[in-house]
């Protein structure tokens, strides 16, 4: 008889290339990019004085640290159904596991919103009762061309 973990990996596998969905909007303002500074000790005037942004950066206005957008990614995602919920039944613990690829094309502006798109790249099983899986999550800015951030992100799921 099949495990959790492998009945869910059949079930993940009919869903590879395809987009699991989008989230919801999320607003990144001057104090959480000011807080993100202060936990990582980057207090580049591109991220945090507006008024010298304003005279010397390109931009005009502070922008969101670059991995303050990726470390968004988990909570993005969390807005997003699941493409089929019956693959996390039995799931007693998600973790993430690393990233294969990482790229900011453009900035997040102060006062932005921002959301996350997701696509299920891989699914494949470690042990009989773990899945890996690789999504591929782009961070859209609303009102903007280009993604601020492109992410395939590793997350192992533990099933019972």
């Amino acid at each position: 008889m099949a495990t959790a973990a492998e009945q869910a990996l059949e079930i993940f596998r009919k869903h590879l290339g395809a987009e699991e969905g989008v989230g919801e909007w999320h607003t990144v303002d001057q104090a959480q990019i000011n807080q993100f500074a202060d936990a990582t000790l980057d207090h580049q005037f591109i991220h945090v004085d507006p008024e010298k942004a304003a005279q010397l950066s390109p931009y005009k206005v502070t922008i969101a640290h670059g991995f303050l957008t990726l470390s968004m990614v988990v909570h993005l995602g969390a807005s997003i159904p699941p493409v089929d919920p019956a693959a996390y039944q039995g799931v007693v613990m998600g973790v993430n596991y690393g990233l294969d690829k990482v790229r900011f094309p453009s900035p997040v502006k102060v006062d932005s919103r921002i959301r996350a798109r997701r696509e299920l790249v891989a699914a494949e099983l470690k042990a009989p009762n773990t899945i890996q899986l690789k999504q591929r999550v782009t961070v859209e800015v609303e009102g903007q061309d280009k993604p601020s951030c492109v992410a395939e992100t590793l997350a192992r799921l533990v099933y019972a």
